[in-house]
């Protein structure tokens, strides 16, 4: 039975970095990518999303980032990952889908269907987008309209002439009103009044936003996504939106869904044509249930008080694109803190195996 040092579970921004990072630290390791082609989620992106309109894509490691233009995300981050996979050479094996990941004998067995690997430790690279999160209202079963979640959106010619109705106070939902806006009736709602930055951006407010999501994952809570404590933030791109009150007009959340519309907690009645659930996404951890990794408090703690990338249940089992680190910029920090954590790993392993 061949046995590997390390395995990364996915291919996108983080489980390449981590890749790359294990590479020049001399550790066989293969990388298990679901997609059928590279470029992690950015691939299954809406076609209308541009590298413009894109929040940023960090370097990969030793690279240059793709540049800030009118190319459509979803062909030039791909293209990106791609050329960096065959530049460094990295062992990606696709389509690889992983079932579940258990301890055998002190080993990690990897399962994929009929395929499996045994590994000394683990990389999970998996993030977010295969996850989304849809929450349940009363009736929402008997809409007749169209229900999209953030993964479906088809882009913004296809809401032309529909009456939308916006769900979520996140960046994404935020993003579609300033496409939607200005081509259709929208109407806007979130669970809680969106809290609006009213001041510059700065290296400084980002590493304080990125230390409250780290008190979370140190305490072992399920962690929150960065823009819930950065607050939101009007681009150039969406003041059209803004000056036509897309934002101004937020409503609470409705009560329940009827067939052609919701129902307001007054009794008020709202036809919509669609839903487009802007409600985001949970970690896609599941495969990784079997190693009993997750606290008490529900979600999983890492080491260096959240700012690292070790599971604290499990030491020999890395997650990067977590918590902190689940953006561009952070999941190469994590890739590289994730390489050092295996390599502390392993070194253990091969201490306790030495003759005394």
């Amino acid at each position: 039975m061949d046995i590997l040092d390390s395995l990364v579970i996915g291919a996108g921004q983080a489980g390449l970095s981590a890749s790359f990072h294990l590479t020049r630290l001399g550790i066989s390791h293969v990388v298990l990518d679901s997609d059928a082609r590279p470029g992690g989620a950015w691939q299954h992106r809406w076609d209308a999303l541009t590298m413009r309109d894109v929040h940023g894509v960090a370097e990969l490691p030793d690279d240059t980032a793709p540049p800030r233009d009118e190319q459509r995300a979803n062909v030039a981050v791909p293209a990106y990952f791609a050329a960096y996979e065959r530049a460094h050479d990295l062992p990606v094996i696709r389509p690889v889908q992983v079932d579940r990941v258990e301890d055998r004998n002190g080993l990690l067995a990897v399962r994929a269907h009929e395929r499996e690997w045994t590994t000394r430790t683990l990389v999970n690279a998996t993030g977010t987008w295969s996850h989304p999160f849809l929450p349940h209202y009363p009736g929402m079963e008997t809409f007749l309209g169209e229900q999209l979640h953030t993964v479906d959106y088809p882009g913004p010619a296809h809401f032309i002439g529909k009456r939308v109705l916006v769900v979520g106070g996140g960046a994404s939902a935020v993003q579609f009103l300033g496409a939607l806006a200005p081509i259709t009736e929208t109407l806007w709602v979130t669970r809680r009044e969106p809290v609006w930055r009213t001041d510059d951006f700065s290296p400084e407010a980002g590493a304080a936003a990125v230390a409250l999501v780290e008190q979370r994952v140190a305490a072992g809570l399920p962690p929150q996504s960065v823009v819930s404590v950065t607050g939101l933030m009007l681009r150039p791109q969406e003041q059209q939106a803004e000056r036509l009150g897309a934002y101004a007009d937020r409503r609470p959340m409705f009560t329940r869904i009827e067939p052609d519309g919701v129902r307001w907690a007054d009794g008020s009645f709202e036809r919509v044509d669609v839903i487009l659930w802007a409600t985001g996404f949970r970690p896609a951890i599941s495969h990784l249930a079997p190693l009993q990794l997750r606290s008490a408090a529900g979600g999983i703690q890492l080491d260096r008080h959240g700012r690292g990338t070790t599971a604290v249940a499990d030491p020999r089992v890395q997650l990067v694109g977590y918590g902190p680190s689940a953006s561009t910029i952070g999941a190469n920090r994590a890739g590289r803190s994730a390489a050092k954590g295996v390599q502390r790993a392993l070194s253990g392993v091969r201490a306790s195996a030495s003759p005394s």
